[in-house]
């Protein structure tokens, strides 16, 4: 099916999809700094025991 005139909804979902993209892609390097630093704690917290 061809239309010459854009609908507003693609639009819409454009926005929704952008949208729901970059929250899933914000949880996931959160989740992953939060990793990152409990890795970092962990690791201090080994060394300052072993002194």
């Amino acid at each position: 099916m061809i239309r010459e005139a854009l609908d507003q909804w693609d639009f819409v979902v454009a926005a929704y999809a952008v949208g729901v993209i970059g929250i899933l892609m914000t949880i996931g390097w959160s989740w992953l700094a939060m990793r990152r630093a409990e890795r970092r704690r962990d690791r201090i917290r080994w060394q300052g025991r072993g002194k």
